[in-house]
């Protein structure tokens, strides 16, 4: 490379920035997908996994929910196994009063 040259070396680095940029979108393209699976295995909709593109925290909201947070597949696993479902924090509604459960 002819460092004489200026239109050399901004070639170069437009070059090395275009490489760069490409290799940074194709890691979080794949860190998406990853997540997506994960997500989707877990049993929450794999459309939280565009959490990540929160710049700063949303790898840690990711984190958190699917470390720390109950997964929807546990429930269902319990209740396949014949332990009924998990209790909810939220009382059941009284037969009789008309109330719509949410």
């Amino acid at each position: 490379m002819d460092t004489n040259n200026p239109a050399a070396s901004a070639g170069f680095l437009a070059g090395i920035f275009l490489v760069y940029g490409l290799v940074i979108i194709a890691v979080m393209v794949f860190t998406l997908w990853v997540y997506w699976r994960i997500f989707a295995k877990a049993g929450y909709n794999g459309a939280m996994s565009l959490l990540n593109l929160i710049p700063g925290i949303g790898p840690l909201i990711c984190m958190i929910v699917l470390g720390f947070g109950r997964w929807p597949i546990e429930d269902e696993l319990a209740a396949l196994r014949g332990g009924g479902p998990v209790p909810s924090t939220v009382p059941p509604v009284p037969p009789g009063t008309g109330v719509m459960p949410t």
